[in-house]
């Protein structure tokens, strides 16, 4: 390969990112693509620059987050769990909204993500389709998708042209920030989850190795990978780094404490040796939590059911088969704003992630970070493989309801890792149990000093063996090991368990036999010197600290556990953020960012959320004086040598506006039912054919993307004359599930389809209240929601295209009666106005065509009224408020919308919109969501702001909001820094606006 400046000057800092005392392993055999050497793989794991890496990371998208500058607080959490990589897609339809036309400005802007994640020391791996999936609209595929011929994601040339620009555009985009050129892009996947297809097509290779080839040519010189739905050996051809998903709990999150028996798989490792044996076992998407659908769960159930427990089962059987890249989907989730959503979703995409909707933060994520610590300082992991599979019920136990996988390190042979579960995953029993394991010292049966292990309900354990921490032998551990590091010569290891539960480890010594004395917190239960092996058993409850000849122990129970971080002091050059050779272990703490070191003084960045002493571990001339957040906090040494420091913390107060007592005001957002509208400026729906395979029964073709119209509201008019016979108007509307749709004639109100979760779509008849004379003239008006598109889960099935309209209509009575239609959706369709905020920002309403979501608009001709006045007949009003706030420097206050749910007059949609953005679609009667956060920087937390809703009442009664307020969801001091507001234009005239 050419030997860019960019490649020379990475090579010179190649050892910035490895441990102390570690060397470039170039000896190892490893494989390339021939086109670069910085990332390599054996059948282990992957290198870079020649040093074993584990890739231990999760899922963001930057298109569900478009306040930029809250990129890096988002990827500095996700470095802080002990996680070192982030997997993103990229959405098509806001980059080419419109065929030939493609931007990466403002939101849509990769630069900033890139360079944050670099910032915070996070590896990437790109993923820009074509396809995604994702829970977006169509799957990824822009709304002009709709219109064009033949099958997608298959090697129909219609669709191999389609996807050109935006292929080419966002990977050469990418390849700029391959880590070869001295960015953070280490991966790139080609397609997503390309597993099923619609029968009779089967895997399309050809299309595999054009897309392939696509990427190449763009730029791509960094491996190229993909991840299979399920392990099938999709792809496994044409990619260098075949992976796959696992989603064991799959999405139903009503009970989350309910688990299928066999929901733990035990088929990774098979699946692997089948089908990839000579790449790193990847799970390129591993259940992080769960989407929901209109009138779901909630994400709060979906993060009780991937939570702590679900954590501890599941990602520590992915370490027992061998997986040396893990990424965790979704980690951070973000929100639907807009139409981003397919139309089984809502605007939150929280997922119950690990880092949720609103930046916070909970038990979730301080036990995902128990586990990734363990894993990043375990090196011995990185080539151990499974030794037992198919054989783990009661091995190693003797315990019938128990199993365990023995996961053996096959490069250096000495050091073995036992994972022990439940072998049925639906009980919450408690289970004793001794482990008989074969170590360096001999046979033993833990615990050697009587007493039983103990595993409680669902949960499990990696009971280590022959394990170095440092220069400390541990014989073994029942306690699971957080970290350890090696701080002033002294191996500091941190152990823990369930509370009350008893442990034992035991550590090599030679010469005279050491003792294990108790520097602090409860006294040990026992010790017992012999033959070489010091063993030590307690109980784990608070902390207790031991030293052990050399070493110092911190013996924790779990929640003890929680409280610790492992924070890496920056190294040098340009990947100076990915260092892991010099470790800072602090306990205490919401929430700590980074560490660093300037001279004698020791710098610690966070949130706090109450007065915090915390304890640190630091190299005694590195931390003489210590600051938090850039202010000084006193300091004092322990009695066994670590340092206590107290941050007193007082919350600022701030006042949020009381949304009841604004001036809000009102107007009509519906004025296409009266007589008097002039719909001259619609979109005449005169076609008469389609490619949409769902083919329709009206005389021409009434579906929105026909006509260019692909988000938000839909709005029909039907113009014609009666024939007199007419009793009642049948009519078949399509809009994605728990759509709505409303119909009036002449301006009376004839009836709605409210929706509700399961319909798509939904055919009713509405009776015309009187007989319409013959050859008297009148319009069917219709609004409709468009829910987004449907996913294309199966290949070359076209499920996207199911279609968003009116797919039969007819009079009954009459079968003559002709009608004449016209549509409008969002102003100018693929021609939106607003570039900044982007094509999926809003739809069809009268009042978003003419721009009142937006800052500026004048409205003081408008009356006075709020949405929890609401209106009273069936119909839209649009209001409209502005107020100013005033949230303190240095905090990190979140804040949301919350409404409630109202049982008065229940069948209504809402739409809130902040300062131009739509961030929130509320359906009253199918629900769940009644919280809808907005980001900072959409929200400007010092300045004015302005609040619009759309309220569509579907009865005839009206309806109103129940309430409307602005909540802080968590109030916390911070080091996240300035978060700039994201650009808001203003209103101004729009041309052609109707």
């Amino acid at each position: 390969m050419k030997l860019t400046p960019a490649f020379l000057s990475l090579c010179i800092a190649a050892s910035t990112f490895l441990e102390a005392g570690a060397h470039l392993n170039l000896n190892i055999k490893r494989d390339s693509n021939g086109l670069q050497e910085v990332v390599t793989w054996d059948k282990h794991s992957l290198f870079i620059n020649g040093e074993r890496v584990r890739l231990y990371g999760g899922e963001v998208h930057p298109f569900r987050q478009p306040s930029l500058d809250l990129y890096l607080d988002i990827f500095q959490k996700i470095r802080s769990l002990g996680y070192n990589m982030v997997s993103f897609y990229t959405f098509w339809w806001l980059h080419e909204p419109k065929r030939g036309e493609i931007s990466f400005e403002g939101f849509r802007d990769l630069v900033p993500f890139f360079d944050a994640a670099k910032k915070a020391g996070i590896w990437l791996i790109a993923r820009p389709g074509p396809y995604i999936n994702a829970e977006v609209s169509a799957g990824g595929f822009p709304g002009w998708a709709q219109n064009t011929d033949g099958l997608w994601r298959t090697s129909n040339s219609s669709y191999v042209e389609a996807y050109q620009l935006y292929m080419i555009e966002i990977t050469k985009v990418i390849a700029q920030y391959q880590i070869t050129e001295g960015g953070p892009i280490i991966l790139y996947q080609t397609e997503n989850e390309y597993t099923n297809y619609q029968s009779p097509y089967t895997e399309d290779f050809v299309y595999e190795q054009e897309l392939v080839k696509t990427i190449r040519d763009a730029g791509i010189v960094i491996p190229i990978t993909h991840n299979d739905a399920s392990p099938l050996g999709r792809y496994v051809k044409y990619v260098d780094v075949w992976g796959f998903d696992g989603y064991p709990l799959g999405f139903n999150c009503a009970s989350p404490d309910q688990w299928a028996p066999n929901s733990v798989p035990e088929n990774y490792w098979s699946s692997h040796l089948k089908y990839a044996p000579n790449v790193p076992l990847s799970i390129f998407e591993f259940q992080g939590g769960a989407f929901d659908g209109w009138g779901g769960a909630g994400f709060p159930k979906c993060a009780l059911l991937t939570g702590a427990n679900f954590e501890r089962v599941f990602y520590k059987n992915l370490l027992a088969m061998g997986s040396s890249t893990i990424s965790i989907y979704m980690t951070y989730g973000g929100t639907n704003w807009g139409g981003i959503s397919h139309a089984n979703g809502y605007t939150s995409y929280d997922y119950g992630a690990a880092v949720a909707e609103d930046r916070t933060i909970g038990v979730k994520y301080l036990e995902a970070k128990l586990l990734a610590n363990f894993a990043q300082v375990s090196s011995a992991l990185l080539t151990a493989e499974p030794q037992n599979t198919g054989s783990t019920l009661g091995a190693f136990t003797g315990n019938q309801a128990l199993k365990t996988f023995q996961t053996v390190d096959v490069v250096g042979n000495q050091t073995a890792f036992y994972t022990v579960r439940q072998a049925d995953a639906s009980l919450i029993t408690v289970q004793k149990y001794k482990l008989t394991v074969k170590t360096s010292a001999g046979d033993v049966t833990i615990p050697t000093l009587g007493g039983d292990l103990t595993l409680n309900g669902k949960d499990a354990k990696i009971h280590v063996v022959d394990y170095l921490a440092g220069s400390t032998q541990l014989v073994y551990s029942s306690a699971e090991v957080f970290t350890w590091a090696t701080i002033d010569k002294q191996d500091i290891v941190v152990l823990y368990g369930g509370a009350g539960e008893l442990h034992e480890f035991a550590v090599q010594y030679t010469g005279e036999a050491p003792t294990a004395k108790v520097v602090s917190g409860s006294d040990i239960i026992k010790q017992q010197a012999s033959n070489g092996v010091l063993t030590v058993q307690f109980t784990a409850n608070g902390q207790t600290v031991v030293d052990v000849g050399a070493a110092k122990f911190f013996l924790v129970d779990r929640e003890t556990a929680y409280q610790f971080w492992v924070l890496y002091l920056p190294g040098q050059g340009n990947f100076a953020s990915f260092s892991t050779a010099n470790p800072i272990i602090v306990k205490g703490g919401y929430y700590l960012r980074n560490v660093n070191v300037k001279g004698s003084t020791l710098s610690i960045a966070g949130d706090l959320n109450v007065t915090t002493t915390f304890e640190i571990i630091a190299p005694a001339a590195q931390s003489k004086h210590i600051l938090f957040n850039g202010s000084p906090i006193p300091a004092k040494k322990s009695g066994y040598g670590t340092l206590l420091a107290t941050k007193q913390v007082a919350l600022p107060p701030v006042t949020l506006p009381d949304l009841s007592t604004l001036a809000w005001k009102s107007a009509d957002s519906l004025p296409e039912i009266t007589s008097a509208y002039d719909d001259s400026k619609w979109t005449v729906a005169n076609q008469t054919e389609t490619v949409n395979p769902n083919k329709p029964t009206t005389p021409t073709i009434l579906y929105g993307h026909n006509y260019g119209f692909h988000t938000g509201n839909l709005l029909w008019r039907g113009h014609f004359e009666a024939t007199g016979s007419e009793t009642a108007f049948v009519t078949d509307v399509w809009g994605g599930l728990a759509f709505g749709y409303t119909v009036w004639l002449d301006g009376t109100y004839l009836g709605s389809w409210e929706g509700d979760a399961p319909s798509a779509n939904k055919e009713r008849s509405f009776s015309l209240p009187t007989a319409l004379a013959a050859g008297s003239k009148h319009v069917i008006t219709i609004l409709q929601d468009h829910m987004g598109y449907d996913e294309d889960w199966w290949a070359a099935s076209d499920s996207f295209r199911a279609p968003r309209g009116i797919r039969s209509y007819s009079f009954a009575g009459s079968t003559s009666t002709s009608v004449e239609w016209r549509v409008t959706g969002n102003l100018g369709g693929e021609s939106y106005p607003d570039e900044v905020r982007g094509a999926l920002n809003e739809g069809g309403l009268y009042g978003e065509r003419q721009g009142w979501h937006l800052p500026g608009f004048d409205d003081s001709k408008w009356a006075v009224g709020k949405p929890t006045d609401g209106i009273k007949a069936a119909g839209v009003n649009f209001y409209r408020t502005s107020f100013t706030l005033n949230v303190p420097s240095g905090v990190d206050y979140p804040i949301a919308i919350v409404t409630k749910n109202s049982t008065a007059n229940p069948h209504f949609r809402a739409q809130f919109y902040v300062n131009g953005y739509q961030f929130g679609k509320y359906a009253n009667a199918i629900g769940p969501q009644t919280s809808f956060p907005i980001p900072e920087g959409v929200l400007h937390h010092n300045g004015v702001n302005t609040l619009a809703v759309s309220l569509w009442a579907h009865d005839g009664t009206g309806a109103a909001l129940n309430t409307l307020t602005l909540e802080t969801t968590k109030r916390v001091i911070s080091s996240k820094g300035k978060i700039s507001n994201i650009p808001a234009p203003k209103w101004t005239p729009r041309p052609g606006a109707y």
